[in-house]
């Protein structure tokens, strides 16, 4: 374990790889779903699992939105509301749904055959209306980001795709990049509202998962879980090494939470509840030793 950050819990109970991580706005709840068909609710703060659902299929993501919680499934999104308990589904392709993710009103769903699916919030009949299907990638799409006006997915084909939404709130593809080879890059966005890389760092392990804060100071902090089942902590844009921790397998989903809070999944279905600890309180700790 890193000097820079302490592990607060450990939430046991899933038998296979935990695939998706949400938690709920405003309350102590964690929510979970895995290869095992179990989606699990969990008090984070004492690590008790306190409700769970076998909804009778692999989970191949989770979402939050507010008190929403998505949930990928193979030809299925099941949408729960978990304030009102309310909950319903609606239909994808024969396919498993292996990235989700909101923006306003907007859900979209990246699947196995490579298409993105989006779906719009209709208040008159509290549900989500079909709208329209995205085709540009060639295999499955693992990733969804939404920022800065435009929809970002990551693919199988080794492809980035970049979506613009248009005044009218359509989207079309506005860039794609390609890479081959086993790098990370940090990108920018230009005076022009361009994306342009940054820094770009070779990474001698394969990368399983990305995901980015920020610290109280405003620095960005990427974390990084390779298939060395470790997971390393970036400084951006250099890329310069502030810590590394290491889980049972390789971790697949990170998930951030209030206050420095973190948590991470591994292939053995554990998830770890993490904090990451400032470089002034790393060096108290350092001098307490």
């Amino acid at each position: 374990m890193g000097k820079g950050v302490s592990r607060l819990t450990l939430l046991e109970g899933h038998n296979k790889a935990v695939t998706g991580i949400a938690i709920s706005q405003g309350s102590d709840k964690l929510y979970t779903g895995s290869g095992d068909g179990v989606f699990r609710v969990w008090d984070w703060y004492t690590g008790h699992c306190v409700g769970e659902l076998n909804v009778g299929s692999e989970i191949g993501c989770l979402v939050g939105d507010g008190p929403w919680v998505f949930i990928g499934l193979r030809n299925l999104v099941k949408v729960w509301n978990t304030q009102t308990s309310a909950e319903y589904s609606f239909d994808a392709p024969l396919v498993q749904v292996y990235a989700l993710e909101t923006n306003k009103d907007m859900l979209f769903a990246g699947i196995l055959d490579g298409s993105i699916l989006a779906w719009k919030y209709n208040p008159e009949t509290n549900s989500f209306q079909f709208v329209t299907t995205l085709k540009g990638h060639s295999c499955g799409v693992l990733s969804l980001k939404v920022g800065r006006q435009s929809l970002y997915s990551g693919s199988m084909d080794n492809t980035i795709r970049a979506w613009a939404f248009s005044k009218d709130g359509c989207l079309e593809v506005d860039h794609t990049h390609k890479e081959e080879h086993a790098v990370m890059q940090a990108w920018a966005f230009s005076k022009d509202g361009c994306l342009e890389v940054d820094h770009t760092h070779k990474e001698e392990h394969g990368v399983l998962a990305l995901f980015g804060m920020h610290e109280a100071d405003n620095k960005s902090i990427l974390f990084c879980s390779c298939n060395d089942n470790s997971i390393r902590l970036y400084e951006l844009p250099h890329f310069r090494v502030r810590d590394q921790i290491y889980g049972k397998q390789g971790v697949g989903v990170i998930e951030s939470g209030p206050g420095g809070i973190y948590f991470t999944s591994d292939g053995a279905g554990e998830v770890a509840v993490w904090k990451l600890l400032s470089q002034a309180q790393t060096a108290e700790a350092d001098l307490a030793e």
